[in-house]
């Protein structure tokens, strides 16, 4: 639990009107979703139920990735409030098209399009624009193809717009100017978001915090932007933001709900922002309740399902009679939560005990190169790319927490070093195995090497992509021992 003086009271959650047994359920079913690994509810203004599943833990933040949409769009009601911006405003008021005319819908297109998904682009401008150096170049020169207002479409760099707004207006990045505002006074340390390759905060995604700071902006935007007596936001624009503005297109039922300012509608009266992978941050007025969570999962659908089923009726208008066994099974299920490595046998006992080298053949990912070594402690991986080794260590049976860098990084971000648990063992086939847990991250990776004679063959999967979740096979050649000073 982060220790701060704004952090959330907390309670039994029969004080509050909400059954322990309930909550038992509710993380019963996240579980079966799968892949949570962190949650917070918050009941009338006080921490009911929180919880974390080992290796991450309260103090770590998250990413949150599109749920960052949402403290963008607060971003631009602040500045609307300080006089300086309008959501009537036309975008080319304050983003300039350098080369050519601009499209006349682009002409046409106003900040509140920009934060209802209503651009007026046919499809996702994303992968087109984060391809580009100059993103903000990029957006404005594609075409628009349906008057803006009139076609939804989910559009991340729309956000992203929103943000290299804010950043023209204030002087600031969206990060450095939310921070006296919003952040410090709900006692949110620490947050970290991800830039655009010209220096502007991503906006639509890249945020990174703790689950309790997702709790915590959820009570404020329950409460009309007001925090502990003091007004954070502008009065009324929870309301205007939480409103279902324009119809939405989901591929489940909780997205097809309509759509605010960067705010999902949802059923039963809820609102929520919600980024990839199962961040959530689902408000229920009707309940004065918010869930945060985030985690890893493929489901989204079945997070939203899961409170529906196992919260939402379990909310009572008045406090209920304690309950101290069920709360002690709550306490006791919220703090043994663990994600445990894989079972299998121990690498060192078997053929894989040693060292060895391989040449990998080409692959999307670009490693070249791959090391095993094989002892007592560890099994040792190590990934070459170019002239470049990251080596995790793996244990059996446990993980081993280290850092390592990603090559396919943001260019803003170069040299992060990206905290990840692993371990490894061999499967009933003979295969190694090394799972590695990117715990700041929703992303789980499992390697899988086999072995025959001097041919190597890698697979990879992941628990959840943007693209496909299985990488290879990629066959690799063992070339010798690995060299003494690796």
């Amino acid at each position: 639990m982060p220790e701060d003086d704004l952090a959330l009271p907390r309670v039994t959650p029969e004080e509050q009107g909400v059954a322990s047994t309930a909550l038992l359920a509710l993380v019963d079913a996240l579980e079966a979703v799968p892949e949570p690994h962190g949650l917070v509810v918050v009941t009338r203004g006080a921490v009911v139920a929180e919880g974390w599943w080992a290796p991450y833990g309260p103090e770590r933040p998250h990413q949150l990735f599109s749920l960052s949409k949402t403290f963008t769009a607060i971003a631009v009601g602040l500045a609307e409030a300080e006089g300086l911006l309008s959501v009537d405003d036309l975008l080319l008021d304050h983003l300039s098209l350098e080369e050519g005319e601009p499209d006349p819908r682009l002409a046409r297109m106003r900040l509140e399009h920009l934060l209802t998904m209503t651009t007026g682009h046919h499809e996702d401008t994303t992968e087109r624009v984060i391809a580009e150096h100059d993103w903000v170049q990029a957006f404005l020169s594609l075409p628009v193809e349906h008057e803006p207002g009139t076609h939804f479409v989910y559009n991340t760099t729309a956000t992203a717009m929103l943000s290299a707004v804010v950043q023209r207006v204030t002087g600031q990045r969206l990060l450095d100017y939310l921070t006296p505002r919003l952040l410090d006074p709900l006692g949110i340390a620490g947050a970290t978001w991800e830039q655009a390759p010209t220096g502007f905060d991503a906006g639509g995604f890249g945020l990174a915090a703790r689950t309790e700071d997702v709790a915590r902006l959820g009570e404020l935007l329950r409460c009309d932007g007001v925090w502990r007596g003091r007004r954070l936001l502008p009065e009324g624009w929870v309301a205007r933001a939480s409103a279902a503005r324009t119809p939405s297109v989901g591929t489940t039922v909780d997205w097809d709900q309509g759509y605010g300012y960067q705010l999902w509608r949802g059923r039963h009266g809820s609102f929520r922002g919600d980024g990839a992978f199962g961040q959530f941050c689902v408000v229920l007025p009707d309940q004065e309740t918010v869930v945060a969570i985030t985690g890893g999962t493929p489901d989204m659908q079945g997070v939203l399902d899961a409170i529906w089923a196992h919260l939402l009726p379990a909310v009572a208008s008045a406090p209920l009679p304690p309950d101290p066994a069920a709360h002690a099974r709550l306490v006791e299920r919220l703090g043994s939560l663990r994600h445990d490595p894989p079972l299998g046998r121990p690498p060192h006992a078997g053929p894989w005990r040693g060292a060895i080298e391989a040449v990998v053949d080409p692959n999307p990912s670009g490693v070249t190169g791959l090391r095993v070594m094989t002892g007592d402690q560890h099994t040792l991986v190590s990934f070459g790319v170019g002239d470049t080794w990251q080596t995790v260590p793996a244990p059996h049976g446990r993980w081993h927490p280290d850092e390592i860098t990603l090559p396919w990084d943001l260019p803003a971000r170069p040299g992060h070093r990206e905290p990840v648990v692993a371990a490894a063992r061999v499967d009933d086939h003979g295969d190694l195995r090394v799972t590695v847990r990117l715990i700041e991250t929703p992303f789980v990776a499992d390697v899988r090497v086999s072995r025959d004679d001097e041919d190597l063959t890698v697979t990879g999967e992941a628990n959840v992509a943007f693209g496909p979740t299985t990488t290879g096979p990629v066959r690799a050649w063992v070339s010798g021992e690995v060299p003494a000073d690796a």
